[in-house]
């Protein structure tokens, strides 16, 4: 029996925070993650998005809620699946090659994708796909329009676009080899739902969709991705609200000596002295926040919820 694979590195994992660093699991405050702290409301669901298998029109819903609010170009193709996670780790088998072009820092998952698909990843030169982050986690930089080139595959992942969509790449989806990837996890706070989507050529989606195989989304997800989409009054109030505790966290970690490196509306990455000492300070309090094991200053904050939070790290910052 071989060994396990060492978890790769994320935010989260509160469970092991309280189990080194005291307090139950409700008793902490997880700023690890870049995911939105006030999420998009589900509201009630019918019997049947639990009870029955999804049927085609809830997945046709969604999937033309999706093409409206992103503005997929016409003729891009477009599939559901649980979780943009699932996405990435197919996306080696999409092309044809031996090297994927992924600069870092960022999100470990996609170089570790290709590397399992026995793909030689690379930070320069010659490469069959391009993968980039947009923005990227964790510094927040943006893929430039000229980089979109004639690669067999261009993987660009916009799962923290939603909060600039002005930025967004989906406009190239159409053409050949181009893939963007979208998440639920982040702008609408809904991790658990589980639910990414693929837009694309049309003949990678089909790939896509049959390297997923049948009912891939659950029925809730379809529902409550269709709602969050045709919700447009929602997210234009919550990029507002976003970029204000941006600005907001921002100054109060200023104020404390820290300088921004950069991140998102929904993240901020902060250059101190001693990201590891900091970390144990903020877990004293039962405040867990994201270090790199790249950089011994870079430490990451998503955004508090509620007043309470928000007075709970001034006072446990010092």
């Amino acid at each position: 029996m071989t060994d396990p694979l060492p978890p790769r590195d994320h935010g989260g994992g509160i469970d092991a925070a309280a189990a080194r660093h005291g307090g139950a699991r409700e008793d902490w405050l997880d700023l690890s993650t870049g995911i939105n702290p006030i999420p998009y409301p589900v509201g009630h669901l019918p019997a049947a998005a639990w009870t029955d298998l999804p049927d085609r029109a809830a997945e046709a819903r969604l999937l033309f809620a999706a093409r409206s609010f992103w503005g997929v170009p016409e003729g891009a193709g477009i599939v559901a699946a649980p979780g943009a996670s699932a996405l990435i780790a197919r996306m080696p088998w999409m092309a044809q090659g031996t090297r994927a072009h992924i600069t870092g820092p960022t999100y470990n998952e996609h170089a570790a994708a290709f590397r399992a698909a026995g793909w030689t990843v690379v930070e320069d030169g010659e490469a069959e796909v391009r993968v980039a982050v947009h923005p990227n986690n964790p510094d927040g930089r943006r893929m430039p329009e000229r980089d979109i080139g004639d690669h067999a595959l261009t993987v660009i992942d916009e799962s923290f676009c939603d909060t600039c969509p002005e930025a967004s790449h989906v406009a190239h989806a159409g053409r050949p080899g181009v893939v963007v990837l979208k998440s639920f996890g982040k702008f609408w706070g809904l991790a658990g739902l589980r639910l990414g989507l693929m837009i694309g050529p049309g003949d990678l989606c089909d790939r896509m969709a049959e390297a997923l195989g049948p009912w891939a989304v659950s029925g809730p997800a379809l529902e409550i991705g269709a709602r969050a989409l045709e919700d447009r009054a929602w997210a234009e109030t919550t990029r507002q609200r976003l970029a204000r505790d941006a600005a907001r966290l921002d100054a109060m970690l200023a104020a404390r000596g820290a300088e921004l490196v950069g991140g998102t509306t929904l993240f901020r990455t902060y250059a101190v002295p001693d990201a590891a000492a900091l970390r144990k300070r903020l877990a004293q309090a039962q405040i867990w926040v994201r270090i790199f094991p790249f950089s011994a200053t870079w430490v990451r904050l998503g955004l508090p919820g509620g007043e309470d939070e928000w007075r709970r790290l001034w006072d446990a910052l010092g």
